[in-house]
């Protein structure tokens, strides 16, 4: 069990991460590029420190960079000057990783370095916003390449799910990416081009007044930031532009459909993503807040992984069946419950 964990950064992720951590019983030191939410967190159980150098020093298990990700060099460049690759894994909740690795390698850490985003999160900001419970039943993706060894991604795996209490997903960075673009950067950026328009309609007053739940619903992360919104897309600039371009065609298409009055056209427009509304509905109800509890569950399951090198590739194609890890074991196993979509 990791019993002390360093959080670079205290903001709506890293603080809520680390008010979990001290809640589980783990030592969590914390520095943050300003000292404004020291007086709250400690209060709360984090022990502050003023310079990375002191968190280095404080001899933690495992470093969770949770700064903004266009801190991100500056931040590396400090730790590679007092970090012990050989005491510390260093991980991060950064929404790309990809352009993450490519930044740690070049600070000279790849070898100590394990990838992970959890999902979790709302239009919110700041200490201040912290909640332990933002991570009560998050999924967490955690993201290996050739260099990763087995300790590292157990050292990580073992902060999310013994100590945050959560499942997670083992796959590479290109994956990751792809997989965040389409199920939270596009949205991000539908979801501002649709409060873009109703500031645009001349009777936004009128339709402000009629919004409901659907509009709630979907323009909620609209609410978030816009810079921080702006940076987190950008990050994933290429893979959000396809989706984008991919997105802009069908809804060209449904408007030509409109305009032509084409009923077969409409009808396949809504009735493609049934397949979705299946899967939501099977798992309906199959996902609570601690303890982890899944109706309908016969149980995680143990899957041997390969005693080589080729852990990394059974992992991803467990992930690839839709299958969430609740726990890593002895022998290179994995205990593992299944979310298919198929």
């Amino acid at each position: 069990m990791v019993s002390r964990i360093g959080v670079v950064g205290l903001g709506l992720i890293g603080g809520s991460l680390a008010l979990r951590l001290v809640d589980a019983g783990c030592e969590v030191v914390a520095w943050n590029h300003r000292d404004h939410p020291y007086g709250e967190a400690r209060s709360r159980g984090i022990v502050c420190v003023d310079s990375l150098e002191a968190l280095t020093a404080s001899d933690p298990e495992i470093i969770v960079l949770c700064n903004p990700l266009r801190a991100m060099p500056q931040v590396l460049g400090e730790l590679s000057r007092f970090l012990d690759p050989s005491r510390t894994t260093l991980t991060d909740v950064g929404s790309v990783k990809a352009m993450v690795r490519r930044q740690v390698a070049a600070a000279g850490l790849a070898d100590c370095y394990v990838g992970a985003h959890p999902m979790a999160g709302n239009e919110r900001s700041g200490f201040d916003a912290a909640d332990p419970t933002l991570f009560d039943g998050a999924l967490w993706a955690v993201t290996v390449d050739g260099r990763t060894s087995w300790e590292r991604l157990e050292a990580v795996a073992s902060m999310i799910t013994d100590l945050v209490g959560d499942d997670l997903i083992v796959v590479d960075d290109r994956t990751h990416d792809r997989a965040a673009a389409m199920i939270s950067h596009m949205p991000h950026a539908v979801s501002t081009a649709l409060i873009n328009e109703l500031c645009d309609d001349p009777d936004r007053a009128v339709a402000a007044a009629l919004s409901a739940g659907s509009w709630r619903d979907m323009t909620r992360v609209a609410l978030t930031d816009p810079a921080r919104t702006r940076a987190m897309i950008e990050e994933d600039g290429e893979n959000v532009e396809l989706l984008l371009r991919s997105m802009a065609a069908r809804l060209d298409a449904v408007a030509d459909a409109l305009h032509n009055g084409d009923e077969e056209s409409l009808a396949e427009f809504f009735r493609h993503g049934q397949p979705f509304r299946d899967y939501r509905l099977a798992m309906r109800g199959r996902t609570a807040p601690q303890p982890k509890a899944y109706p309908g569950d016969d149980g995680p399951r143990d899957l041997t992984l390969d005693g080589g090198e080729n852990w990394r590739d059974d992992l991803l194609r467990s992930a690839v069946r839709g299958e969430r890890i609740r726990s890593l074991g002895p022998g290179r196993t994995a205990a593992v419950v299944s979310r298919p979509f198929a």
